[in-house]
């Protein structure tokens, strides 16, 4: 049963992190379906001689095309408007991405709309978004973005120094948690082009330097900022870095030693 997108949704008022989260996930199911599984029947629904049309998600798990609020200002953030009218001016998978993102976008702005009402403080927002951050975003189930991150890489950036630690230490199982020894390019055994891509972002925090031309080069992580160096940068040697259980870089030494 068709219903107003505002009025379907000022029924259900969630209050809670947790309430507010589910009601995420419900309008995210939603949205999904039409994009995926519904794909044609909302396809048909989204006619460019009709007016402009916005794709709701609801907390049931249903979605809706329809037009949207009349009153002015709405009860919740509207999606966007006009999804209808770029149908056939562009590929369908390229049209379904498009709406993808901008769905994304309105379940987060409902997300926090409510946490805004409902006065959630700096650790409840924290909280909201961190368990919003756990699922894939629609645009990248609708493209299967999603499926490739999970197979790829678990984590990016310096969050990913701990399986990176784990994964490329290949030169003695004795090596400790935070020592990474790269082999050289022309092993037989070198590493995949993940690695490598996040090893030509990765700089030293010594000598700023890294990038391919480090590749080669023996790394160590500090186990107290997470922090990558060049064994050179910071006077360790790999027989040395073996015996180490918790590596402090000099900076986080001096941090310590200073007097209170």
């Amino acid at each position: 049963m068709a219903m107003n997108g505002a009025g379907a949704a000022a029924t259900y008022n969630p209050r809670t992190v947790e309430e507010v989260f589910r009601d995420f996930k419900g309008r995210r199911t939603g949205l999904i379906k039409a994009l995926t599984t519904d794909a044609e029947e909302f396809h048909q629904q989204c006619d460019p001689e009709k007016e402009n049309l916005s794709l709701y998600g609801y907390p049931s798990e249903q979605w809706e095309v329809n037009l949207p609020a009349e009153e002015v200002p709405p009860e919740l953030p509207e999606p966007a408007l006009g999804i209808n009218f770029a149908r056939d001016g562009m590929a369908e998978k390229d049209w379904l991405a498009l709406v993808a993102v901008h769905s994304d976008a309105w379940l987060l702005s409902v997300a926090f709309y409510f946490g805004s009402r409902f006065g959630f403080d700096k650790v409840d927002r924290k909280k909201l978004f961190s368990m919003i951050n756990e699922l894939p975003t629609i645009f990248e189930v609708v493209t299967g973005t999603a499926k490739k991150e999970v197979k790829e890489k678990p984590s990016s950036n310096h969050g990913s120094n701990k399986s990176k630690s784990n994964s490329k230490a290949r030169g003695s199982e004795s090596q400790a948690r935070h020592l990474e020894v790269l082999p050289a390019k022309d092993e037989d055994e070198g590493l995949d082009e993940d690695e490598e891509d996040e090893h030509e972002e990765e700089t030293c925090g010594a000598c700023g330097r890294g990038g391919p031309s480090s590749l080669d080069e023996p790394w160590i992580l500090c186990d107290f900022c997470e922090t990558w160096f060049h064994m050179k940068c910071v006077k360790v040697t790999p027989a040395k870095a073996k015996q180490i259980k918790q590596y402090k870089c000099p900076s986080c030494s001096n941090k310590r030693a200073r007097p209170m």
